[in-house]
């Protein structure tokens, strides 16, 4: 086999893969596809092939303990978001290779969705440490990657990803939750000085610089710049809320002046009558919740976009 780069030495790596991920019929293909592109490229890829209540936490611990300090995972912004809660707090260096649905981790860290190019990212990216976010819901605090929402969006998410994966049989119960949902009064305490209370369907609150449906709702080094980007949708009605979600890509779209956005480190928000809390895709309770960023939280190996981004602040670290 060509080596794509002979001046590197063989590295052992944890890939770990969801074969639910993408297209369920190309996941043999496509596992055995990345593990010789990774051997091409003097990469060791130990896999290790995600199911349901698997014991990620488990599989991370042993992989270091046997001295394996690189994880790659091969799947979604979800897969992503559950490898990225077993390394907080390890030495260990995360590498992506995106074949979800959105993507929107890999987007807002400059990998591209070409499988090829991005383990060559793995070799001849930059390794930098990004930020996340710590959301505490009663005595429960869970990282968070990408987003943390409080709201209407909670209660949506569910059937939402579920009809985005081709399940329309829950457009039904979708449609449902929007007819009949109603707005709480909404508190936010910003960084322990500004108060606001309006009533409201949503608050978002995002670690990423992209979210939903490629929407940017923060700066492009807004992974790494200390702050999370809060949008509080308080004078919106539940259709322009819809509207706002679908209208696609942000980048070349105007924000609604209605929505307020704000960047802090820390939000503590309570809702009257209490509402649902979500951090990347996994509900954790109702009412009264405390987020803040953790800054340089994570070695992840990042593309050129992200590269850019990151050398004018000197982020970038050596590998």
């Amino acid at each position: 086999m060509e080596s794509r780069n002979t001046d590197e030495r063989p590295v052992r790596v944890k890939l770990i893969f969801n074969p639910g991920s993408g297209a369920n019929d190309k996941s043999p293909v496509q596992l055995m596809d990345v593990i010789k592109e990774m051997q091409a490229w003097k990469f060791m890829p130990e896999p290790f092939l995600i199911e349901p209540d698997c014991d990620l936490l488990g599989v991370v611990r042993d992989a270091i303990a046997q001295g394996i300090l690189m994880f790659v995972v091969c799947g979604g912004d979800g897969t992503i978001s559950a490898v990225t809660r077993a390394m907080i707090g390890t030495n260990a260096t995360l590498g992506i290779i995106p074949t979800g649905t959105q993507n929107n981790v890999a987007l807002s860290l400059g990998i591209p969705t070409d499988i090829p190019a991005a383990i060559a990212i793995l070799r001849k990216g930059q390794r930098s440490k990004v930020d996340v976010g710590i959301v505490t819901c009663g005595d429960i605090s869970t990282p968070f990657i990408e987003i943390c929402s409080v709201g209407l969006f909670s209660t949506l998410f569910p059937p939402g990803d579920d009809i985005q994966h081709g399940d329309i049989g829950r457009i039904g119960g979708f449609l449902a939750t929007l007819t009949t949902s109603s707005p709480s009064e909404i508190h936010l305490l910003l960084d322990d000085k500004q108060e606001i209370q309006k009533l409201g369907h949503v608050v978002l609150i995002s670690n990423m610089p992209y979210v939903g449906l490629h929407y940017q709702v923060g700066s492009l080094d807004s992974f790494n710049d200390g702050l999370l980007d809060v949008l509080f949708f308080a004078d919106l009605s539940k259709l322009d809320l819809i509207s706002y979600v679908l209208k696609g890509p942000g980048k070349s779209t105007l924000e609604d002046h209605r929505i307020q956005h704000f960047r802090v480190r820390r939000v503590v928000i309570d809702t009257h009558p209490a509402m649902p809390i979500m951090a990347d895709g996994i509900t954790l309770g109702e009412g009264l919740v405390r987020i803040e960023v953790r800054r340089d939280a994570l070695a992840v190996m990042v593309g050129p976009t992200a590269s850019n981004v990151l050398t004018k602040s000197g982020e970038i670290l050596e590998k």
